[in-house]
């Protein structure tokens, strides 16, 4: 099979979707490669370490498309790069399609196979998703803190306090794998940290293994009662593939303090707050009732290289189990691969996705 790698084009995104010593393994076993050129460059993998191990070197993302079956990325799609699939293509990259109808719609018309990483389920868990949840999760606490400095826009509050000075407050809404990170980096600076979680199992084992944070049972009135005590809310709320829930509206936000900070994690998936939208690292907040809004689409871009490594480590076995077997095999061996497939042969091919959009729903059983 010949895979594809083209440079990532959404703003201020560095990562780039496999490292060398990956490429170089799917050269040995037989496949081509043809990565973009500078297409590691953000992550400081030069073009360089690519030729070394085998890959050809394209000029253009039009010519990496022009030759590749299987197109490895990291973020959705850009207008340009959906304009260039077709139904050759399979398309392995993180896609949260549902908050986007019109990348859906777009993407579902090309024709070609789209397989989310955040989708592929496995025994419960989001095997592919969880690394870049860990360091959004404990960029969080770090982005949030930065920007309650007065200068910053936020409250002039420090979270870890000093001696006779209370620390800051924290509340992280999701105890998941993003919602963990967050509170870890958050106590680790001192801070006073509620998650709110509504799995009670969770917040047995969150109580047991988070010492220095709070459990509270996630629900309207809790949250209302923490809001104006509140310095940092942290989202970290996900329903797999669906859009995430609006658990802080409007009304709730002005309860807050001026200047206090929200930072919301699940920006891709549409964001937690009715007041979220998403932003870039080149502009990352913006004010609303008085609050600092942090809701960067792609933070763990912001730290490329170790990003890059971490989000490699997940996906490799599942691009050389496709690139070795095609995807009609590969699900057949792996059947949370199917969970993955987004859009397929025209249609939207994942529940939540076409619920989000009052799209029909079609199984990718029945496409092969």
């Amino acid at each position: 099979m010949t895979i594809g790698i083209p440079k990532e084009i959404k703003n201020q995104e560095h990562r780039v979707s496999m490292i060398p010593s990956s490429v170089g393994e799917l050269v040995r076993r037989g496949h081509r490669v043809v990565v973009q050129k500078n297409a590691g460059a953000g992550a400081s993998y030069p073009d360089e370490l690519y030729s070394a191990v085998g890959a050809e070197v394209l000029e253009t993302a039009e010519a990496v498309f022009a030759e590749a079956e299987l197109i490895v990325k990291v973020k959705e799609p850009q207008a340009s790069e959906v304009a260039m699939l077709n139904e050759q293509h399979t398309l392995f990259t993180y896609l949260h399609l549902a908050a986007d109808k019109e990348l859906t719609e777009k993407l579902a018309a090309s024709g070609c196979t789209a397989i989310a990483y955040e989708t592929i389920e496995v025994n419960g868990r989001l095997p592919l998703l969880e690394p870049m949840s860990e360091i959004a999760g404990r960029m969080s606490a770090i982005v949030g803190s930065y920007h309650l400095a007065k200068h910053r826009g936020g409250r002039g509050t420090l979270l870890g306090g000093v001696p006779g000075v209370a620390p800051g407050r924290v509340v992280v809404i999701g105890g998941g794998t993003a919602g963990v990170n967050a509170a870890r980096v958050a106590t680790g600076i001192g801070a006073d940290v509620s998650i709110l979680e509504v799995d009670f199992d969770r917040m047995r084992f969150l109580d047991i293994t988070m010492e220095g944070a709070h459990t509270v049972y996630s629900n309207e009135a809790n949250l209302a009662d923490l809001l104006p005590r509140v310095d940092l809310v942290i989202g970290a709320v996900l329903v797999p593939g669906a859009k995430a829930p609006k658990l802080i509206t409007r009304d709730m936000l002005k309860m807050m303090q001026p200047g206090s900070v929200l930072v919301d994690i699940a920006v891709d998936q549409g964001g937690c707050a009715e007041t979220t939208r998403p932003t870039t690292h080149d502009d990352p907040t913006y004010v609303e009732e008085d609050v600092l809004h942090y809701c960067v689409a792609n933070m763990p871009g912001a730290y490329a290289r170790t990003a890059t490594q971490a989000l490699n480590n997940s996906t490799q076995r599942w691009t050389m189990m496709i690139a070795e077997m095609g995807v009609q095999a590969a699900c057949a061996s792996r059947k949370e691969l199917i969970s993955g497939i987004n859009c397929m042969k025209g249609k939207v091919t994942y529940a939540a996705v076409a619920d989000a959009h009052g799209i029909e729903t079609v199984d990718p059983l029945t496409l092969f």
